[in-house]
């Protein structure tokens, strides 16, 4: 069966409304933008559990039309920091800088800014970008790394919580992205130490060791710790720069491009004037 995208979206909508069960009266709203808001909103909220196979089919047709409709970047499009800045910086011809929806990216493997939860989102509607992947993979993400977080609690009982950057791995689902490393970066409470610095530098590091273990070759990084774990973002970058820097001299031809992903524009600025 072949839905337009309208039709899937029309589905969806009530067939989310129904499975929550106590917004199953809610007002469907007659314009697209405001369905795809409560959509998202509904898919935010839901808890981890599976879906029925006739709406997990439309899912994931409209999340991959929707990203068709987006987008998609290969990311072996995006010009190197050689071939952009004319940078003489080490592995410039391996690194790069990208401003945009790090949803859209089409390469081996994105990062997500996880929490310690490693559930996503459920705030509706967030603009965090933990809430942007886990809607755009689809509700399987959730359930995946739920299924992940109860093996893990099986073992370090069930209290435990992902520790600061330990990656966590799970499929890409409906994201261009093969592949999804969740990370938890450090909090910074008050004060800048050199212990949250070297967290950081982990997130980093044991990323790109976990990818290299993986045989993941393109990988994009988005600004870990810097929204609501308040890392200073101009420490954050050279942290970044620093630590993938070193890890490709460390690992030669183990990575064929890394993306530093950026959301805003004094961001690509502060990235640029590191590696120009």
């Amino acid at each position: 069966m072949s839905e337009t995208q309208s039709e899937r979206l029309d589905l969806l909508v009530e067939a989310f409304k129904a499975d929550s069960g106590v917004y199953r009266n809610l007002e469907t709203p007659p314009d697209t933008d405001g369905r795809r808001r409560l959509l998202r909103s509904l898919m935010n909220v839901r808890p981890p559990r599976a879906l029925d196979a006739e709406t997990l089919r439309v899912q994931d047709a409209y999340l991959k039309g929707r990203a068709a409709e987006l987008g998609v970047i290969d990311v072996q499009t995006i010009p190197t920091v050689e071939q952009n800045l004319g940078s003489k910086k080490p592995h410039a011809d391996v690194l790069s800088i990208w401003q945009g929806d790090i949803t859209r990216l089409k390469c081996d493997a994105i990062v997500n800014a996880a929490n310690s939860e490693m559930l996503g989102c459920f705030r509706p509607m967030h603009t965090c970008i933990d809430n942007c992947i886990h809607t755009y993979a689809g509700v399987q993400l959730r359930l995946e790394c739920a299924e992940k977080m109860d093996a893990l609690r099986r073992v370090h009982g069930q209290r435990y919580t992902q520790p600061t950057a330990v990656p966590m791995l799970t499929e890409g689902y409906n994201l261009p992205a093969r592949k999804i490393v969740h990370i938890v970066g450090p909090i910074v409470e008050d004060a800048l130490t050199p212990a949250l610095e070297a967290d950081l530098a982990a997130c980093y590091r044991n990323t790109l060791d976990l990818c290299a273990e993986q045989g993941l070759k393109t990988v994009a990084f988005c600004c870990i710790s810097t929204g609501v774990f308040r890392f200073p973002p101009d420490r954050a970058a050279e942290i970044a720069v620093e630590t993938v820097s070193n890890w490709i001299s460390e690992h030669p031809d183990r990575m064929e491009r890394v993306i530093f992903n950026v959301h805003q524009e004094k961001n690509r600025t502060r990235y640029e004037a590191l590696l120009a």
